[in-house]
Formats: structure tokens, C-alpha cells, sequence
């Protein structure tokens, strides 16, 4: 499962009915418990949101580490208590010496080498974003949120039944590297199961080493140092110079429209936030809610395929792809939507040419888990190593699992990743470059005020499981843990399927392979994380995803 963990910093005035527990001062949700009461803590010692937020990531790289941690990216939206807007770009970079065809190897594409050891990792920026954020809005320091989960690292915690399945499917590529399996296996070389304890006492040093230097001793010192000659003793090209020059900088927000709330959310090279915003604004033009469910299945599924069409060919890196703007323009959405036939599927050969694509562009340097606090602190982060256990690396000595976000790139233009995107020039592989995300950190906002977030983990169904999260709320009326029990669907246009959880029901899967739909039945997929405000109550209230562990707390 890609990212991560989900992290949401919400605060302040949304205008629904919720009768759920809500939180008069603050309130976060998260997939590991651990994490959530890391939030609360974080709020209990004089912090914010935004200091709840990073210490939910922090703990996330500790306790659910196959998702995300500090050898990976991140991204922040934040609406602050004064009303500003800010987004911060934590992704990985490609390493120097990265290049377009660096994954054809004696002629043939050797799509592994971007998933598992030295050539997957990317430049990881989670730090960096951490340190930026809480430098724009926090008010703890980066140490008071390192060390609470050092000791939990060192004393060890019970794994739950997600990261034993997680370790049993990437057993065999974690085996390949001893600083790996010393970590994840048990002396008879059997790996961790549920309730064993996992200890991580490298892990610990390095972020107590953090916690007293600074975050120029990972980049600028012994961690960098360690990472360079690990690589080249196997055959990497990331340097520690590569790791020094990092910066996580701010973006402009992607904007959109959706009867009546403004979206605010993350810009390229997320994918996410251009996405939701496109893919509500085609629904837009339909009755979402007086719809049954297998014709607001088809008409949202549409609009799904319409959209990630789009993103094949258009989205990467700002920084060196024209990403056009014109993506979100309502125009645009409407000239999507009627393309849309409600009596069956309409076969999407290719994107389709937003308006003034030519030239208004996105500019250059411009585990999900929710928080919030009474004070109007609204942070959404999503953050991830990308694929299980990443390039399944620990530079021996640091502990820290490093990500395989090299496979987010198009290893070469057509090929698919490991979630089975395909991409065009757009997100093809350079130095320096950022690849393409799918991760969706996304705040809602009702005449300039926030009334709900979400994020989600699970690669590219991550757009998909946020605007479903935000219909289910907005369409529907429902509850935010009510929302987040629907069943759900996913369709990314490569491969033409719909993926689909079986509780919709046999007739409404019935009726929706009637209208032309290729059905990919699941039990159950993704993992999203909510947080709403009860304006009649005056309540933050947090929602976690029933399919995965979790908590949602609060004060």
C-alpha cells in the first residue's frame, strides 16, 4: 500500500450535522493509535495542529514504517489560524546522476531495479518539510516531537495484523539486505507476526541524533555520509552532496469549485489535488445525490477515467513539465461532463486538450493522518516510502527504511509502475526531477472557512478514496465515519476496470456490468483518514478509516 500515513490538522466552522464525538479544542485521526496519541500529546504540551501533525508523521515512521517515515516525501496543505494558505512540497528528487533510460538495462526495461535496492530510492524530503512547517506555523521544536517516538522505536511496540501482512508479502526482497532482516526477522529467520514487538533501536539513535544536532546531521552529515558509501558499495548513484542540496520549498495551491465550497489542495507534482478538483467538477453537472448507486458508480466512474486519462499524458514535475491550469477550469470540467453517456461506458482513446494548455501552466517553486485545533489550524499531510517497506533498504546503521519513488517516474513512457500507471514525456525519469504523486492532502472551505479535510493511503486510489469521502459528506449528508464505511470504487482509465468493493451489493454490481463496466470485485481497499467540524456543537470530529486500525482522538 503506498503512503503513508494520513495526517490532518483541521480546525474551525464546518456547517454539518455530525453526531458522532467531536472535540471542542482539537482533534486528529491517523491509522496507527500510537501515532494519534502522539498528536494529542504533541497539543498537550503547548502545540498546535501543525506540531500534531508532524508528530503524528514522526511516530507513523516508526510504528507503521512500511507506509512512510524520514526516508521518504511528504506533503503539506495547511490553512493557518490567520486564513493563509500554505503547501509544501516534501517530495523525493531524482539523485544527480539519474537520467531517462537509467532503467534500460542490457537493452530491456528492467522495471524492478526502479522498486527494490540502490537505483529506487529518491532523495527523501520528509524532514526538510517537517522543519518548514513547523518554522511557518508550529510552536515546538522539531527535538520535543523527535524524541516521544525515539523511545518508542527503542522500547519497541506490538505489530498489528497490517504490518504483519505487509512483512510477510515483501519477506523474500527484505531477506536480500542484512540491515533489513535484522530488523524485521526473528532469529529463526521467520518474520515478525501480529503482537510480536518490534524494536528499532538504530532507528531511535538516529532520531535522537536529529533531535541534538539538527536536521543537517541526515543531511549535511554522518546520516548522508552512511547513505554514499552504502550506494556505492551496491551499485546506487545517490551521493551525499545529492542529499545536502535538498530543499522542500511552497507552491500555490491547486483551487476549485464544488457547489458552493471552495477546494483547496496540493499542486503538481502531486497529481491528487489537480484530480479531485477535476474529477468533482465533472460530477458537478450531474444529481450525485438522487442517483442510484450504480448510476452514480457509472457517472462518477467516468469522470474517474476522463480524468486519469488526463493525468498520463499531462502532469509531472512543474519544475520541468507545462502542467496546464486549465486541468481545473470549470469550462473544461463542463466539456468533460458531457462526454459522459448515463446509458453506458464511453471508450476514452486518449486526454483531452484543456483550455489554454499552450501557456498557463502550474508554475515552477511556487500514511495520511488529519489533526485540527479550536484555533483555525487546518493541516492535511499525506506522506509515503511508496510501495511496501519501499526499495526494501536500511543503510545499515541508520535504521531508516528508504522510499522507491523512482518508481513513480515513467521508467520509460508507457510502461506501467507497480499500481499500474502509466505516464507520458511529462513524468519521464531526470535529475533532479520530483515524480508524480497521487497523494491528495485536501481542505474544504465554506465562505473562507474550513469545514472538512481528508487524505488517504493506497497509491492512485487515493484521489479516488478523498473525492468519494468528500461526495459521501457534501452529496449525501452523511456523518464522516459514516462516509468513510461506504463502499468504494476506483477506476484509473490504464487498465479500463473498475475496481470495486463487493458491499455495493450482486444487483447493483449486476446493473453496472449491464451499462458496459469491467468489474475487478475486492472485498476492500485503501485506508482514509477525516475530520469535519460540527458547527451547531461547536466540535472537531475526527474519522478514521474502519478498514484499517486506527484512532481518532482529540481534547
Amino acid at each position: 500500500m503506498k503512503p503513508l500515513f494520513l495526517l490532518i490538522t483541521l480546525s474551525l466552522s464546518l456547517a454539518l450535522r455530525a453526531a458522532e464525538p467531536g472535540f471542542p479544542k482539537f482533534a486528529s485521526a491517523s491509522v496507527n493509535p500510537l501515532a494519534t496519541e502522539a498528536a494529542v500529546k504533541a497539543y498537550q504540551k503547548g502545540g498546535n495542529a501543525v506540531d500534531a501533525a508532524v508528530a503524528t508523521g514522526l511516530t507513523l515512521g516508526v510504528v507503521d514504517g512500511h507506509n512512510s517515515g524520514i526516508g521518504g516525501g511528504c506533503f503539506f496543505v495547511i490553512r493557518a489560524a490567520d486564513g493563509s494558505i500554505t503547501c509544501i512540497d516534501g517530495r523525493e528528487i531524482a539523485p544527480s546522476k539519474a537520467h531517462r533510460d537509467m532503467y534500460i538495462i542490457q537493452g530491456k526495461v528492467d522495471d524492478e531495479a526502479s522498486k527494490t535496492g540502490a537505483l529506487a530510492p529518491g532523495i527523501p524530503g520528509a524532514l526538510r518539510a517537517y522543519e518548514l512547517a513547523l518554522k511557518k506555523h508550529g510552536k515546538l521544536k522539531l527535538a520535543d516531537l523527535l524524541l516521544p517516538a525515539a523511545e518508542i522505536a527503542e522500547k519497541g511496540f506490538p505489530i498489528d495484523e497490517v504490518y504483519e501482512r505487509k512483512l510477510a508479502a515483501t519477506a523474500e526482497k527484505l531477506r536480500k539486505f542484512p540491515a533489513s532482516a535484522a530488523v524485521f526477522f526473528k532469529a529463526d529467520g521467520s518474520p515478525l507476526k501480529k503482537g510480536d514487538i518490534l524494536v528499532q533501536k538504530d532507528l531511535a539513535k538516529t532520531y535522537r541524533a536529529i533531535a541534538e544536532h539538527g536536521t543537517a546531521w541526515f543531511y549535511e552529515g554522518e546520516y548522508a555520509q552512511k547513505v554514499e558509501a552504502w550506494m556505492k558499495e551496491n551499485g546506487g548513484i545517490m551521493t551525499a552532496a545529492d542529499i545536502a542540496g535538498y530543499k522542500a520549498i511552497e507552491r500555490e495551491p491547486v483551487k476549485g469549485k464544488y457547489r458552493g465550497y471552495d477546494i483547496v489542495a496540493m499542486p503538481p507534482p502531486s497529481s491528487g489535488g489537480v484530480h479531485v478538483a477535476q474529477i468533482l467538477q465533472v460530477m458537478e453537472h450531474f444529481p450525485i445525490s438522487k442517483l442510484s448507486d450504480a448510476q452514480r458508480v457509472h457517472v462518477i466512474t467516468e469522470a474517474m477515467k476522463l480524468a486519469f486519462a488526463d493525468r498520463a499524458y499531462w502532469l509531472g514535475d512543474p519544475d520541468f513539465a507545462k502542467v496546464p491550469r486549465g486541468l481545473v477550469d470549470l469550462g473544461y470540467a463542463k466539456d468533460l461532463a458531457a462526454k459522459i453517456d448515463l446509458s453506458k461506458t464511453t471508450n476514452v482513446p486518449s486526454h483531452n486538450m484543456p483550455p489554454h494548455w499552450e501557456g498557463d501552466i502550474f508554475g515552477k517553486h511556487t500514511t495520511f493522518t488529519c489533526s485540527a485545533d479550536a484555533e483555525g489550524n487546518w493541516v492535511t499531510l499525506n506522506q509515503t516510502i511508496n510501495t511496501a517497506f519501499g526499495c526494501k533498504v536500511i543503510v545499515p546503521g541508520t535504521g531508516v527504511l528508504l522510499n522507491d519513488e523512482m518508481d513513480d517516474f515513467s521508467v520509460q513512457p508507457g510502461v506501467p509502475n507497480a499500481f499500474k500507471l502509466i505516464g507520458a514525456e511529462a513524468n519521464a525519469v531526470a535529475a533532479g526531477k520530483r515524480p508524480l504523486s497521487s497523494m491528495s492532502p485536501t481542505i474544504i472551505l465554506k465562505d473562507g472557512q474550513p469545514v472538512l479535510c481528508t487524505g488517504a493511503a493506497g497509491g492512485p486510489t487515493i484521489i479516488t478514496q478523498a473525492l468519494l469521502l468528500i461526495s459521501n459528506v457534501l452529496d449525501r449528508g452523511l456523518e464522516p465515519n459514516a462516509a468513510l464505511k461506504q463502499p468504494r470504487f476506483h477506476q484509473q482509465w490504464a487498465p479500463d476496470e473498475l475496481k470495486i468493493e463487493k458491499a455495493f451489493g450482486e444487483q447493483t454490481l449486476e446493473d453496472l456490468e449491464k451499462l458496459g463496466h469491467k468489474l475487478d470485485k475486492v472485498t476492500t481497499f485503501g485506508a482514509c483518514q477525516a475530520i469535519t467540524w460540527d458547527a451547531e456543537r461547536k466540535l472537531l470530529v475526527p474519522a478514521h478509516d474502519p478498514r484499517v486500525p486506527g484512532k481518532a482522538d482529540g481534547q
